[in-house]
């Protein structure tokens, strides 16, 4: 987000036609600005407009696909020039190739002794210089490659994370972890359709981590911007939920597309474009003088601005990624070693049979002592002889007799 205003753009048309003069696709087009062949297509058709960086890196490659189209224009003019006067090169003095003396010492190109007699270095400095043609490119280095990509996102993206938390070292620490990630997964970074992209959601993702919270160095507010209109700009964004905040950023801050800011931020267009809605009216609610989506976009370049937030330097960035990656590794092999060798010394010092331990005796408290019957006392002395003596219910008992 920068403070220039938005860089002209010619009409639809004019564009298709530029692109396809000098024999780019879509793709191709689409891989320099840093989005899709979708977006190119809506670009060209008039259906959408690019915003913000987009905006200023598609108005750079028109203006140079135009250049490229007049120096080819100047090119064919002066080689129509030269096939209809073969005979006017100038040399020197103002002579001309055909103004040499007649007679019988003159000698003419058109005669085969004459390249004989001619002094052979002479003839070479009478042939134009072959016209240089375009060296071939080398391809960049992946350091190269990636100190262009930081180069070129780097400072813009930490005021963007800025604005997104409110925090200036963090903003710094997130944009750094982000490519020190990028750079340990740079094969699949350089192959990315829109390796900034990549780059941007990374960072968005560690800054708005909910653990950062409980680090000490967070827990408490950094001091605000000086000016009242930035302090209370700051303090509705931060207000906002977190995926409205990243939203109205995206959208209004970086100037994306509604798809892809719904891509970026993992949600569906209808969701995004809610969110969207809810943080503008918001904003428009504590700021009614934001209610316009244009002044916003420059009061949030302006805030993003002012706080002079500078990025690390890229070979900084890719040290600390190496470093990184180097202890972790080494973290890893220690751990998987102490883990191999308590295996070990385990399978040494185990026992191969499991023999349950016999616990020792102990007395039993608790239980009565067994009593031996005693005398009957008067009642059931009493009981015993009516139960004897009365007769009781059902046939008549059988006793055997002995004859």
């Amino acid at each position: 987000m920068t403070q220039s205003p938005a860089s002209p753009l010619p009409s639809p048309q004019e564009r298709r036609r530029l692109r396809e003069a000098c024999s780019l696709t879509q793709a191709q087009v689409a891989v320099r600005v840093g989005v899709s062949s979708e977006t190119v297509r809506a670009w060209e058709s008039g259906r959408t407009t690019p915003r913000g960086g987009r905006r200023e890196a598609y108005a750079r490659l028109l203006t140079l696909l135009a250049e490229r189209e007049q120096e080819r224009e100047q090119e064919r003019a002066g080689d129509q020039e030269a096939v209809a006067k073969p005979e006017v090169t100038g040399h020197q003095g103002g002579a001309a190739r055909n103004t040499r003396p007649a007679g019988p010492a003159a000698v003419t190109p058109e005669h085969p002794a004459a390249l004989a007699t001619e002094d052979p270095a002479a003839i070479r400095a009478e042939e134009p210089p072959p016209a240089p043609g375009p060296r071939p490119e080398l391809p960049l280095t992946p350091a190269q490659a990636f100190d262009a990509l930081y180069a070129f996102c780097a400072p813009a993206l930490v005021r963007q994370t800025y604005l997104l938390t409110g925090r200036r070292e963090l903003a710094r620490e997130s944009v750094e972890r982000a490519f020190q990630l990028a750079w340990q997964r740079w094969p699949e970074v350089a192959r990315d359709r829109d390796p900034a992209g990549w780059v941007r959601a990374t960072a968005y993702d560690f800054a708005l981590s909910p653990w950062h919270r409980l680090r000490p160095r967070y827990r408490h507010p950094e001091p605000p911007p000086s000016d009242a209109s930035d302090r209370a700009l700051l303090d509705v964004l931060l207000k906002l939920p977190p995926p409205q905040r990243r939203t109205l950023l995206l959208y209004d801050g970086v100037g994306l597309d509604l798809p892809e800011t719904a891509a970026e931020t993992e949600a569906t267009t209808p969701a995004a474009a809610n969110r969207l809605l809810h943080a503008r009216a918001a904003i428009a609610d504590r700021l009614p003088g934001l209610s316009d989506p244009a002044e916003l976009h420059h009061r949030l370049a302006e805030l993003a601005a002012t706080e002079r937030l500078r990025a690390a330097k890229p070979t900084m960035v890719r040290d600390g990624s190496e470093r990184r990656a180097r202890f972790w590794t080494r973290a890893a092999i220690a751990f998987t070693v102490a883990l191999i060798g308590t295996t070990a010394l385990t399978l040494r010092t185990a026992p191969t049979q499991y023999e349950p331990p016999v616990p020792p005796g102990a007395t039993v408290r608790g239980v009565p002592p067994r009593v031996a019957p005693g005398p009957l006392s008067d009642k059931e002395l009493k009981l015993r002889a009516k139960l004897r003596g009365e007769l009781q219910n059902g046939p008549e008992r059988l006793a055997p007799h002995v004859e």
